[in-house]
């Protein structure tokens, strides 16, 4: 092709429209017809010129910058530390009025600013330095085959390892060091909050429950109390502790205090902790089954048993509710139980052992 592309032009002549549509398409001193005149081949317009910034002529300017990057890292600390101390000083409960937004939660609000100046301070601080202070001259990397030759590989390394160098890391040592602290600090919210979602340690809560000596037996869900006298032989009361109005954790201790309360023949109880745990054959058996938890609700009058309904763990209240059929491996934990001088039924003592379904520590 000649400069201007007339042999080029004479192939695309001979094509026709051929590859636009239905404009003509032909070369004229090196134009496109019926395309503005554009030409065939673009010149190259190279590199724009590179212009100094302040940085790189002054070094007061330079100086001015690496502190300006190392205040919005310090900023970043700063509200990683508010984040910290509120994380463990602001109340869940604590709420404070917001105009156009109305009561919100001071721990919400707090923590998110905070988390928020964090990355904020991170993130600005990083582009203010790149803008400022690392290399910005423009390259064009000319394309090459996939495995780049030996010598290239080679500089590439040697431009990772100076790669600090030319950021000047070596000669702004306050922004290296302000960068980690605020990179540093900022890694322990996430850590912190992760740690904190996973709640307090169980500590006893699985193994007590809230019956303790001197509770009252009150039905469930009426909680009105119970004399001996109230409970014949065959019937069956759902039964909750007294002080369960008072509980800070309802449904959790609702879970684990529920009990099944019945009367038998005292002759016919074949075990002697059950007749004595009892009153006058009346016994009170943990609700929650030994297996996976389900409540353990059907009673049958004449076998004196108590069936669980999702597995079929079957016990018998005769024998201090021995599991005799189903996958259940331990019998129903008694409660033992009195008269109070009212004659109402009350615990003698908490539950001796966990109730609910079996874990390492029962027992």
């Amino acid at each position: 092709m000649n400069e201007h592309g007339t042999e080029h032009g004479d192939e695309l002549a001979d094509q026709g429209s051929a590859g636009f549509g239905s404009t003509a398409v032909r070369l004229d001193q090196g134009h496109i017809e019926g395309t503005g005149h554009l030409p065939v081949r673009f010149e190259n317009p190279g590199m724009p010129p590179h212009i100094p910034r302040a940085a790189d002529l002054d070094e007061l300017a330079a100086k001015r910058a690496e502190k300006q990057v190392a205040a919005f890292f310090g900023i970043s600390m700063l509200g990683t530390l508010v984040f910290l101390v509120a994380y463990f000083a602001i109340p869940m409960e604590a709420q404070v009025f917001l105009p156009g937004i109305g009561k919100a939660n001071v721990s919400n609000i707090v923590l998110g600013v905070s988390l928020a100046l964090g990355m904020l301070g991170i993130g600005i601080g990083a582009v203010h330095w790149a803008k400022t202070l690392m290399p910005d001259t423009e390259v064009v990397e000319e394309r090459h085959p996939l495995r780049s030759g030996d010598e290239a590989r080679r500089g590439f390394v040697s431009t990772v390892l100076n790669g600090g160098t030319d950021a000047q890391l070596d000669r702004r040592p306050l922004i290296k060091y302000s960068l980690g602290g605020a990179l540093g600090l900022f890694a322990l919210p996430m850590v912190l909050q992760v740690a904190g979602s996973l709640g307090p340690l169980p500590e006893d809560g699985l193994s007590k429950t809230p019956w303790k000596k001197g509770d009252r037996l009150v039905r469930d869900p009426e909680h009105t109390p119970i004399k001996a006298t109230d409970v014949t032989l065959g019937s069956v009361f759902h039964v909750l502790p007294e002080s369960i109005k008072d509980s800070k954790h309802v449904l959790e201790d609702k879970a684990k205090a529920a009990v099944l309360l019945m009367r038998l023949e005292p002759e016919i109880i074949q075990v002697a902790k059950e007749r004595d745990w009892g009153y006058e054959g009346i016994v009170a058996y943990s609700k929650i089954c030994t297996h996976v938890g389900c409540p353990v609700g059907l009673y049958e009058q004449q076998t004196h048993h108590l069936l669980c309904p999702c597995h079929q763990s079957t016990f018998d209240v005769t024998q201090d509710c021995k599991v005799i059929f189903g996958p259940a491996k331990r019998p129903l934990p008694q409660l033992k139980i009195t008269v109070d001088d009212e004659g109402y039924l009350v615990a003698d003592a908490p539950f001796r052992e966990a109730v609910g379904p079996s874990f390492w520590e029962r027992g």
